[in-house]
């Protein structure tokens, strides 16, 4: 018996290739995809990234969407934003086949309704697994007249499109180095970045590491948060004394940041300059309403800098199917996550990594800063960074927490954040994974005495009795 609850997660599907995901399961998803979105004599957008599973995943999904009655576009192999851009560009439903930063024996499935609006478990995930359980069960009955699928080659649109989100002009030469880490950056970052997809080159040098497409991952995990997945390139940005270095994901849709000394640049620094010249740029527009999205883990300085520049900051939970309904809601101009995701309402309301990268090369590139100087403009609080521990009870865990701090301001809005203001002030969050069996915790102070001091005690009272940290 196949426990589906076991790989649909939160916001995708997720599991072990030929174990939880076979050819069967995925062709009875893609039947339920078109039923639950209606998709009978439609068409939708199907991608893959470069894992072994992903090709054959794809024409699997494409067959039980063509028995229901619809019309798969098949655009190969992409990064999971390319899916965004198309399902917007199109107004098509569209999934993904990636299982992002995850090893490669997973794989997996994010889906989107038309114009990159993300589906959730509480908005049509649940649906259509249930929907895929019942094919799975009992066969699929295939319409008539069955749908008939082609294929689109879209990364020149893509790459033409995000250039154009950014102002690139005036530019000092940069060299950058990439690691793609044998992922779908590999392919992207040559289109976007230099010429790869017969756009005019940027007065940029790329330094390129692991831009073979590779799903078994030779050389590191796809996992630009592992800290250990970074030492390569950190390594490399000082030996090729580049301007900066940047990490993509597996599916390159998250980037991360290094400077020129080999110094981790905060996802959240890189939110707040994101946040600030999008806010800029759409007052020269002359628009006067302007919000941004940042989750509640992100550092307190980035709702300062949009606070400061004139707009609205809106404080939302983690989760990119989440943020994506909130940047709907609120007509945000942008959006930023603690663990590199970035949203952009010129890009459908949907993330970006790679236009993230593109606002930092240009900021960086428009003025004289070296980019640790920069970094260190937009960090000036001190962070723990997100440490995960295995817990096997959880509400055991979060009471021993709390017991720590019965003054403080407890708030529930995404797992228990509590805080203590004045002139030394901190903030910690505690909450569980949506995709992993983890508690994840994270502690900002403006005195970093403080702040560690905090995380120690934090981490021992939520490790009492618990195996070793993952």
């Amino acid at each position: 018996m196949i426990n589906f609850s076991e790989f649909v997660k939160t916001y995708d599907v997720r599991g072990l290739v030929g174990v939880q995901l076979t050819d069967e399961i995925i062709e009875c998803f893609g039947a339920g995809f078109v039923d639950e979105l209606e998709l009978y004599g439609k068409e939708l957008v199907i991608g893959h990234d470069m894992r072994d599973s992903s090709s054959g995943f794809a024409q699997s999904f494409a067959k039980g969407a063509m028995a229901r009655g619809a019309n798969p576009v098949l655009i190969g192999l992409c990064s999971t934003d390319m899916t965004y851009y198309a399902s917007g560009a199109m107004g098509l439903a569209a999934v993904m086949f990636t299982a992002s930063h995850n090893p490669a024996s997973y794989n997996g499935m994010k889906f989107s309704r038309a114009l990159a609006r993300g589906i959730s478990l509480d908005t049509g995930l649940a649906e259509i697994s249930q929907r895929a359980q019942d094919f799975l069960a009992h066969g699929i009955s295939a319409v008539s007249p069955v749908g008939s699928m082609r294929g689109l080659d879209v990364i020149s649109e893509y790459a033409k499109f995000l250039r154009e989100l950014v102002d690139l002009s005036g530019m000092r030469p940069l060299k950058i180095v990439v690691d793609a880490a044998n992922g779908m950056g590999g392919l992207t970052v040559p289109a976007v970045l230099s010429d790869g997809a017969g756009l005019s080159p940027l007065p940029i040098e790329v330094v390129e590491l692991y831009f073979e497409l590779d799903g078994s991952f030779p050389n590191h995990e796809a996992n630009p948060l592992d800290p250990k997945n970074l030492v390569d390139l950190q390594r490399a940005v000082v030996e090729h004394g580049a301007d900066l270095g940047l990490a993509f994901d597996g599916d390159a849709d998250r980037c991360f940041a290094v400077d020129e000394l080999g110094g981790l640049v905060s996802p959240s620094a890189l939110a707040a300059i994101v946040s600030k010249r999008e806010i800029r740029r759409v007052k020269e527009q002359g628009e006067k309403e302007i919000t941004v999205l940042h989750n509640l883990l992100t550092s307190k300085f980035v709702a300062e800098v949009i606070s400061k520049e004139g707009a609205t900051p809106i404080r939302t939970k983690v989760g990119h199917s989440l943020i994506k309904d909130q940047m709907a809601l609120t007509n945000a101009v942008f959006g930023g996550e603690h663990s590199a995701h970035y949203y952009f309402r010129d890009f459908f309301g949907a993330d970006n990594g790679m236009l993230a990268a593109l606002h930092l090369i240009s900021e960086l590139a428009s003025n004289k800063l070296e980019m640790s100087e920069l970094a260190k403009s937009y960090t000036p609080y001190f962070s723990s960074g997100e440490i995960n521990s295995t817990v096997t009870d959880i509400p055991s865990a979060l009471d021993r927490v709390l017991r720590i701090f019965p003054e403080a301001s407890i708030d529930k809005f995404d797992g228990v954040t509590i805080s203590v203001s004045g002139e030394s002030w901190f903030w910690l969050n505690v909450r569980s994974s949506n995709t992993e069996p983890l508690l994840r915790l994270n502690v900002e102070s403006n005195q970093e005495v403080l702040m560690i001091q905090i995380r120690d005690l934090v981490l021992a009272a939520i490790r009492e009795n618990q195996s070793i940290p993952t």
